[in-house]
């Protein structure tokens, strides 16, 4: 499974009952500072209406006296109490994805993180220049850097070329040459690392135009069919970072953008078959999710918050109505969201989020790890 649940599969698995806050948590005006001071007192008093356990109540109260100063606003915050114990708590990047809430229940729900994880992928930044480079492993959509950084100190003799005459300057000439291919293959060879390492879905190589050159031609196979070359010479002193962050973000969207418009054609294609490998509608794909038949789960970003399903605890995890549930143990209603989502994980599922209206009127589809069945006749 990919995405934003892949780190956090287990905690569906476990059992008890589930605190679940999602809520703005800037701090940078003198308003959001206020909010921050009253949140805590304000959470606490919603969910003691909701029925949380008196331990609830006081591990989400000594989390959020932790306020999110430092992190550039606009924050939202996710935070998941178990038992008593603080099972998750991030801050994620914007603003609220969706109306916040302090709820109680059976299962967590990790919804939020989701949409404001939509892509959740590995990538890698390479600024380089004829005497090394920095490599660093970002992901998409997040506030923090992996912390995968890596710097590439290369030979630096006869590392300019110099003007002049002289029986000499071709050799020169010609060492120097071999020093920067020496250092951009040493730099290569530590992007293949980091890449392979991180499955890293984006490559992307910047700074000094013949290093870049050299670096690009040097990488593996596998790192030239994710490579996005930016012309900018990032290294230098006085160049533009912010000009350049905002050209990798762009390189971040179209790679998003790439993925989906493929899903699309994959799904738009299978329509035409008479048994195909998708499944269209909520009843199909919650059909196709208890069966663990879903390869990839594709859902309108604002769809299915204002339905319930039946979140079960064990296969098939999700069910629309009691008959549905194989026998097994109902949790509780859940938003559909948040079900669908739960059940997506639990199987293995790769889970994408699309713009609002991308899957016309039907919001849900999936892509399935094999074909529905033929049609049984009426009647049979």
């Amino acid at each position: 499974m990919t995405g934003a649940l892949h780190n956090h599969v287990d905690l569906y698995k476990k059992n008890g009952q589930w605190v679940t806050v999602y809520t703005d948590a800037s701090t940078g005006t003198v308003d959001s500072l206020h909010a921050d001071d009253v949140r805590p007192e304000n959470i606490a008093s919603e969910l003691a209406s909701a029925g949380a356990s008196k331990p609830d109540r006081k591990a989400v109260d000594e989390a959020l006296r932790q306020s999110a100063k430092g992190i550039p606003d606009p924050v939202t915050r996710l935070l998941l109490v178990n038992d008593g114990t603080v099972e998750f708590d991030e801050f994620l990047p914007g603003t609220l994805v969706m109306p916040g809430f302090s709820t109680v229940g059976a299962v967590p729900n990790l919804a939020p993180l989701v949409r404001h994880r939509p892509e959740d992928f590995a990538y890698v930044v390479a600024q380089v220049g004829r005497d090394g480079g920095e490599i660093e492993l970002h992901r998409a959509n997040s506030l923090y850097n992996d912390g995968d950084s890596t710097h590439v100190d290369g030979s630096t003799e006869n590392l300019k070329k110099v003007p002049g005459g002289g029986w000499s300057q071709g050799g020169y000439q010609h060492r120097t040459e071999n020093v920067w291919k020496a250092n951009a293959a040493e730099i290569a060879d530590e992007i293949d690392r980091v890449v392979r390492t991180c499955r890293a879905r984006l490559l992307i190589i910047a700074g000094d135009i013949r290093a870049r050159k050299l670096v690009a031609d040097q990488v593996s196979e596998a790192s030239k069919e994710i490579l996005t070359i930016i012309d900018s010479h990032s290294r230098t002193d006085g160049a533009d970072k912010s000009a350049f962050a905002r050209k990798v973000e762009e390189c971040v969207a179209e790679n998003i953008g790439r993925r989906q418009a493929k899903l699309l054609d994959r799904l738009n294609e299978q329509q035409g078959h008479a048994n195909p490998e998708s499944a269209v509608g909520l009843g199909a794909v919650v059909h196709a999710l208890q069966q663990a038949q879903v390869e990839t789960l594709l859902l309108d970003t604002s769809a299915w918050d204002d339905h319930s399903l039946l979140a079960l605890d064990a296969e098939p995890w999700v069910a629309a109505v009691d008959s549905e549930t194989a026998g097994v143990g109902v949790l509780g209603k859940v938003p559909a969201s948040s079900s669908l989502l739960r059940a997506a994980a639990l199987t293995d599922a790769n889970i994408v989020l699309f713009p609002s209206g991308a899957l016309d009127s039907h919001r849900i589809a999936a892509l399935l790890r094999w074909p529905t069945g033929p049609t049984v006749p009426a009647g049979s």
